[in-house]
């Protein structure tokens, strides 16, 4: 991704005059400038991680090695193991992460499912002012999507919220890529929701990036949806409480991640429009009779139905709650033999 002159012209003049100043590249970011701007402020970067076994130690790894030991950047790297059935949790607590079990984190409330529970609770479950995201599934990982991602939040105080943007590739069986096509939920219902009904935030390249990172005080203050719309409700919620000015996206590069079948792609689909429409109904712009249906029949190639709940749940803003979590560290009682 570059800027360019040429492009920002075919943008409306909304996303454009927002755009120019609110994107950079990680290259604007090193290491060694932001350790000077850093001061007192304390940073978590939160992985949250389902099965993950196969790459989430080379990335707590990464992250421990260059922004922890070479530059103390990070102040706490937080794995959530999103109930995993495979070493996820050993591979992270080995590579240095301190590990936490996603219901272990407020074992009061109901236990929920999903990417945003596991987000939600890796919020709860840290201490540091400023909150990284990161995907645990990443297989070319880099200390730059946590500077990138950073560099704004600890040079400038007006920024809230900063979301990384990347080349994204889909990457077939066969080891063919396409340039451009790893992000199909994005353009097929994401980015057209987004254009249609908050343009305001048309000018994000990724608006379903699972890198990206805010303020503490910001992120208690809005609601978690707990499946796949999390993203796209982050990015409409945050709107709505700190502006599109106090917020910023940054160039990471190239990333590549594990794919997933069209059937689950559709399933995702279900729940981000399903959180779009929550957002609008909630903002008054539009008044049901009834609400959406949350079931979604799908056909596989032999013609057999499946039926799924694409239905979406929602935690509360971390600040309403009045009891600070108690979150056991398992990082120890791991076997990482």
């Amino acid at each position: 991704m570059q800027k360019d002159s040429g492009r920002s012209l075919r943008m409306p003049s909304l996303v454009r005059d927002w755009f120019g100043p609110h994107t950079s590249s990680a290259a604007d970011w090193p290491p060694d400038l932001l350790i000077r701007a850093k001061g007192t402020v304390t940073v978590s970067v939160v992985l949250p991680a389902r099965d993950e076994e196969g790459t989430v130690g080379e990335i707590v790894s990464v992250i421990r090695r260059d922004l922890v030991e070479t530059v103390p950047l990070v102040d706490e790297i937080v794995v959530v193991d999103s109930r995993s059935t495979d070493a996820t949790a050993a591979r992270a607590a080995a590579a240095g992460a301190r590990v936490v079990h996603q219901d272990d984190v407020l074992p009061g409330l109901p236990p929920l499912s999903g990417k945003g529970e596991a987000l939600w609770k890796g919020l709860a479950a840290s201490t540091g002012d400023i909150v990284v995201f990161v995907d645990s599934d990443l297989r070319n990982f880099g200390a730059h999507f946590i500077s990138g991602l950073l560099g704004p939040l600890l040079t400038q105080p007006g920024t809230h919220f900063v979301k990384g943007a990347y080349e994204r590739p889909l990457i077939g069986l066969d080891g063919v890529v396409q340039r451009g096509a790893g992000g199909r939920v994005t353009e097929l219902v994401a980015r057209p929701m987004l254009n249609l009904y908050w343009p305001e935030l048309a000018g994000f390249i990724q608006p379903l990036g699972g890198e990206y990172a805010a303020r503490r005080s910001v992120l208690e203050q809005v609601p978690f949806v707990t499946e796949y719309g999390v993203e796209f409700a982050l990015l409409v919620d945050l709107l709505e409480r700190v502006g599109l000015d106090a917020m910023a996206q940054v160039d990471l590069g190239h990333r590549e991640h594990s794919h997933q079948s069209t059937a689950a792609l559709g399933r995702m689909a279900g729940q981000i429009m399903l959180t779009a429409w929550s957002r609008l109904e909630r903002q008054g712009r539009i008044v049901a009779s009834e609400a959406p249906a949350t079931r979604l029949l799908q056909f596989d190639a032999d013609g057999e139905a499946n039926l799924s709940d694409v239905g979406v749940a929602e935690r509360p803003p971390l600040a309403s709650l009045i009891n600070p979590p108690v979150v056991p560290d398992v990082s120890v009682k791991e076997d990482v033999a």
